[in-house]
């Protein structure tokens, strides 16, 4: 099996065994690449490059847009607006070529990216079950050990 395959299977899996919350991160990682990759081809004069990579980005922002339940919360409308505002501008950048727009939309994705890893780490902490260490005695080590609910570890 060819490392590309290996590589694919891997994220395949990943995906499929990832929460909402880390699916959601992992989308912000990727757009925050693609728009960082277009910038790059297009400062190096590589415009189909960068179109790929930008209607990448419009692919995941228009996912992000279709699954945003705009009543869920207070801020649902704003962030839908603020999407379709990227929409237009990832477009806007890929028919004029223009890095520092992308770079200005790498300004705004970047800190929304941050903001979502945050909001993820603090659902996965407050639902991590808290594991009781227990002393034990251990045969033959004649001193109290600390070990997990099964005595290991």
């Amino acid at each position: 099996m060819n490392l590309a395959m290996t590589r694919s299977r891997f994220l395949d899996s990943a995906v499929a065994t990832a929460g909402p919350q880390r699916i959601l991160t992992m989308l912000y990682d990727r757009l925050v690449l693609d728009i960082a990759r277009a910038e790059a081809s297009q400062r190096a004069g590589n415009r189909g490059e960068a179109s790929d990579h930008l209607d990448h980005a419009q692919d995941i922002v228009a996912g992000l847009a279709s699954t945003l339940d705009v009543d869920a919360w207070s801020g649902g409308k704003g962030l839908m607006d603020l999407y379709m505002y990227l929409l237009r501008e990832l477009v806007g950048c890929s028919l004029a070529g223009d890095a520092d727009r992308t770079a200005r939309c790498n300004d705004l994705v970047t800190p929304l990216r941050d903001t979502w890893h945050e909001a993820a780490d603090a659902v996965a902490a407050e639902a991590a079950p808290a594991i009781p260490i227990q002393r034990t005695r251990t045969a033959g080590f004649g001193e109290s050990a600390v070990g997990g609910e099964l005595g290991v570890g």
